[in-house]
């Protein structure tokens, strides 16, 4: 067997990764020529993956490559290239859409093709298989096979990865079904059949929706609570205490990465489109936690005015600018956007992660060492809690500090 994954980032190398290491064939194939040297030359750039596992799966034969006539010596293609928003809110398939026509190019009779990339019900049926049907001159179902199998890759996971997370795979025909099921039983642990790809591909969508509702909720909670005088961090521990119908959520800055804030987006906008009428849970959940890092910049300001202080002029230290802990990603982090906000309050902004050594923020320096800037700080903002930091020794040197993850004990530090 000859795999070939197409798209080679926070999807894609995990599972090359582990397609080399069951002892499949496999070839990486992206646009971007320095993803594919550094590739090739033992460097991984993404979280999940150290150097010495790229360097172990280019022990086991794999290479990574920008030459799309490489499709043609597949047995299974797996797209897994990213499905952003377009600059009006909606989705963005430019990528899906390019994919599957160079796959399309270059397919044999007798393949697998499956879509990984996060997309709305009936992407599969609708675009991708006429995409390839067209530039192939072959039937899906008949000539080749076709399937989905939504990524369920959560960056930073030290519990569940790739091999032990069930994976869904969908698909609209019994060959392809057969096809689709047998190729991931050989890369994880266990297989989960969807009745077909447009189940399989709103599987994805319901998870991702099913945390930004709920997220939103805390969100909510957290304003109205602090308003209200009451500690919501205490009232979410006491509510998990019961063991049946509950499940604890937290609040925070807004939420980033590359599933939450965009999903749901992808769901919403099919149903406004399919069927002409809005999804009014997940609009209303989009507005709440879109206005989180609005709220902190605010609650900053707050903060700053009872200690006799304007926020024009100062020193506000930003700590974690990822979109989550433990990781150096930061797609859609809500940092960027609690930067802008203090910015125009006119704050003078310094940041540290030890995970960014150089943010798109230019108008925020460089903290080295947490503690010395910390202390220097007017006041401390905890965005993202890394491992790294000592909370109670950050908060013991900070004249006034918001932990937007209420991590701090402190009954000096204020959180959301």
């Amino acid at each position: 067997m000859h795999v070939i994954v197409v798209g080679l980032g926070y999807v894609g190398l995990p599972l090359v990764h582990r397609a080399a290491e069951v002892g499949i064939k496999v070839t990486g194939l992206d646009l971007d020529d320095m993803v594919v040297a550094e590739l090739n030359a033992g460097r991984s750039h993404v979280d999940d993956l150290s150097d010495q596992d790229v360097e172990a799966a280019l022990g086991r034969g794999f290479r990574a490559t920008t030459d799309t006539s490489v499709v043609a010596e597949a047995d299974v293609v797996v797209i897994c290239v990213p499905t952003p928003l377009s600059p009006d809110g909606g989705p963005d398939l430019g990528a899906v859409l390019a994919a599957s026509a160079s796959v399309g190019q270059h397919l044999k009779p007798g393949c697998l093709v499956v879509l990984e990339s996060t997309t709305y019900p009936g992407t599969t049926d609708e675009m991708v298989r006429p995409i390839l049907e067209r530039e192939s001159g072959l039937t899906a179902g008949v000539d080749f096979q076709l399937g989905y199998s939504p990524e369920r890759i959560d960056p930073g996971n030290a519990t569940y990865g790739l091999v032990n997370t069930p994976k869904i795979v969908g698909a609209d025909d019994p060959a392809s079904r057969e096809r689709i099921a047998e190729f991931y039983g050989l890369v994880v642990d266990s297989v989960v059949h969807a009745k077909g790809t447009r189940e399989a591909e709103a599987a994805k969508l319901l998870e991702n929706t099913y945390r930004h509702v709920n997220i939103a909720l805390m969100n909510e909670m957290a304003q109205a609570f602090h308003d209200l005088d009451v500690d919501l961090w205490d009232v979410i521990d006491l509510a998990a205490t019961k063991p049946f119908g509950f499940q604890a959520f937290y609040p925070g800055p807004g939420v980033g990465g590359h599933c939450i804030p965009i999903d749901p987006s992808y769901l919403s906008h099919r149903v406004r489109t399919q069927l002409g009428r809005g999804f009014r849970m997940i609009e209303l959940a989009q507005e709440i936690n879109e206005l989180m890092p609005t709220y902190v910049a605010r609650r900053v300001q707050d903060q700053l005015n009872r200690a006799g202080k304007s926020t024009y002029g100062s020193k506000v230290l930003l700590l974690g600018v990822t979109y989550k802990a433990d990781i150096a990603d930061e797609r859609e982090s809500p940092a960027l956007d609690v930067a802008k906000k203090l910015l125009a309050l006119g704050a003078v902004l310094s940041y540290h992660d030890p995970y960014v050594s150089d943010w798109s923020v230019k108008q925020a320096a460089r903290v080295d060492d947490v503690l010395t800037g910390a202390g220097e700080a007017d006041i401390v903002v905890l965005l993202v809690n890394h491992r790294e930091y000592d909370t109670s020794a950050i908060a013991a040197v900070s004249p006034l500090m918001l932990d937007t993850r209420g991590v701090v004990g402190s009954s000096d530090v204020e959180r959301l």
